[in-house]
């Protein structure tokens, strides 16, 4: 079910398909100006999904990239510790992993919190987010 998910693509789509088995929003992180985790649990999940807590990942227009199913909420550094292990700006251990399911819109996300990655804010406007990426130089984000 984790691959039937992550095939459609947009946010919006995967909410419509979750929807029927009731959803609530658990946590939404993003990561620089492209990248977004939402943290969701399924309150009545079908039985092919083997846990209630999905990590739906998009890009900044809302393209899905990847569909994590996992035994527990993570936290948000113990996610980028998994996917960028060498970074030492994330820690921590994510719950195990059930299940996933990446799409054509997944490339690796490590590549958007490189120094020179480029930003939508001028120089003056940004700072370096914990990790990686920019946000605008008044952001509460860390």
């Amino acid at each position: 079910m984790i691959e039937e998910i992550a095939k459609n693509l947009t946010l919006i789509s995967v909410f419509d398909t979750l929807r029927p088995y009731g959803l609530e929003h658990v946590n939404h992180w993003k990561q620089g100006e492209f990248h977004h985790d939402f943290v969701v649990r399924i309150t009545n999940p079908p039985p092919e999904l083997e846990s209630d807590v999905l990590v739906i990942s998009t890009n900044c227009n809302g393209g899905v990239k990847e569909v994590l199913c996992l035994a527990g909420v993570p936290e948000r550094w113990a996610l980028w510790n998994y996917r960028c292990p060498e970074n030492p700006d994330f820690e921590g251990e994510l719950p195990t992993i059930i299940g996933y399911a990446r799409s054509v819109h997944w490339f690796d996300p490590c590549e958007l919190l490189k120094p020179g990655t480029r930003s939508e804010y001028g120089e003056e406007f940004r700072r370096r987010q914990r990790g990686g990426g920019w946000v605008p130089i008044n952001s509460n984000e860390e």
